[in-house]
């Protein structure tokens, strides 16, 4: 017979074996989501991002984006089946991403429709007709569950703009309480892409609606501004005079009645570009600022090869570039850092902006931090120092990792500065589904083997 502290020893190591899974993502408790662009698979050298690049460790949801939309049989479809499916000798992305769950239990990876280049048209025509919305519905959960994805996520950009029409905004609503009816039967998850600009909120979205049904809001907070502008501007300001800006869309959102703890702040992996009539030279007094006239079109990077748009692992590099060298410059009212040389114009993120941002996530208490796209990031490492002794890949994600901690220590020490207050004991953290597996074991253990 098993004495009691046998019992025990077998509670122990069930505890232990929670703790190992949940080890395997970030520690803080909060979300981050990292999208995939799976069209970067095609970008040359280095710039080239398969599943296999990724670190599923700084992630605790992936989204793989984009599939497309089949109006003509109300479905979900591969965009670029060669590179998602395994039929015909593909590649089986899908497969490759979702088998990541194995290797690191934590993580839930979710499926992503629509996309700049989808339009909002079929979408829009699709959700005005009641079977056709019943007919997509039924077809999203077969072919979540086919692919092994844990949801699915929506990125309609976006209803009643782009060919979509007035009524995109109930109807988008009546979309998702009906997917979300559908979705909670096989617990898959349903999450939506949303534009950060108030002309986009007020016309596509029914914020406290759409807050009750969707699991996560991701917030799209950037591309405020770009070359389209034809005068410099940051890509993802914190603060400003106007409306484009990273504090202005949360809280309008929070006033709109979307849940905190549903909301998630995206952070862009990329800049944006601008090209100057002019050359600034380093000579001039002056220190410059965001907001000077610009061409319409911005510059391109070797790697992404869009122009006004670079990846943030093309920016590092040209940071790094000492033959023809960058003046780097920061402006304290958007949080941001940008770079110019003779007529060329970078606005980013670095480490120092993306602490200010999560640090703004974490004070407003929302659920976390999304990236577009964890394929611009420095997953390479080649921007890294040879001397330093921490990981060289990923700076941008490491950051953000390290920021929701700091912040939230921040923010505790703020709250209990002056007063004592008994710290919890964190080194087993378990979910409440390991908490009571844990219970019922202790409770079967102790009742079987007790002398």
């Amino acid at each position: 017979m098993l004495s009691i502290w046998s019992g025990l020893c077998v509670i122990v190591i069930v505890c232990g074996c929670c703790i190992e899974a949940q080890n395997t993502g970030p520690s803080h408790g909060k979300v981050v989501v990292c999208y995939i662009g799976t069209w970067a698979v095609y970008r040359p050298a280095r710039g080239s991002f398969t599943v296999e690049n990724l670190e599923p460790s700084l992630c605790t949801h992936v989204i793989y984006a984009f599939a497309g939309l089949n109006p003509q049989e109300d479905s979900i479809k591969s965009l670029d089946p060669w590179q998602d499916l395994t039929e015909h000798y593909g590649k089986g992305g899908y497969q490759r991403i979702t088998t990541l769950k194995l290797r690191y239990p934590h993580l839930k990876v979710s499926l992503a429709i629509g996309g700049w280049n989808e339009g909002s048209k079929n979408y829009s025509q699709l959700v005005a007709e009641p079977p056709r919305r019943s007919k997509f519905v039924a077809s999203a959960v077969d072919f979540i569950r086919k692919y092994n994805f844990d949801g699915l996520d929506l990125d309609w950009e976006f209803p009643g703009k782009r060919g979509g029409a007035p009524e995109d905004k109930l109807n988008f609503l009546l979309l998702v309480k009906e997917l979300k009816s559908a979705f909670r039967k096989h617990n898959l998850l349903l999450t939506a892409a949303f534009g950060a600009g108030k002309d986009t909120i007020d016309v596509a979205y029914d914020v406290e609606g759409l807050g009750v049904y969707l699991d996560f809001i991701h917030m799209m907070c950037y591309d405020y501004h770009g070359a389209w502008d034809q005068k410099t501007g940051a890509n993802a300001p914190l603060r400003s005079s106007d409306v484009l800006n990273v504090e202005y869309t949360i809280n309008y959102m929070i006033k709109l009645g979307a849940p905190m703890h549903k909301l998630v702040l995206g952070v862009p992996l990329y800049g944006r570009t601008y090209v100057l009539p002019e050359a600034l030279h380093a000579s001039s007094k002056r220190k410059p600022k965001l907001g000077i006239v610009s061409t319409s079109v911005g510059f391109q990077g070797p790697i992404t090869r869009e122009p006004g748009f670079m990846g943030y692992n093309e920016i590092c590099l040209e940071l790094k570039n000492k033959t023809e060298p960058w003046m780097k410059f920061w402006d304290s009212e958007s949080a941001t850092p940008f770079a110019i040389r003779n007529t060329q114009v970078i606005t980013y993120d670095d480490d120092k902006s993306i602490y200010e941002k999560v640090k703004f996530a974490m004070e407003k208490k929302l659920a976390g931090i999304m990236v577009w796209s964890v394929d611009t990031d420095d997953f390479q490492g080649d921007c890294a120092n040879a001397d330093d002794d921490s990981p060289q890949n990923f700076p941008l994600m490491r950051a953000i990792d390290k920021s929701i901690e700091t912040s939230l220590e921040e923010i505790k020490n703020s709250i209990i500065k002056g007063k004592f207050t008994p710290r919890r004991n964190s080194s087993c953290r378990l979910s409440t589904s390991s908490n009571m597996l844990v219970f019922i074991t202790a409770l079967f253990v102790l009742g079987r083997y007790s002398l």
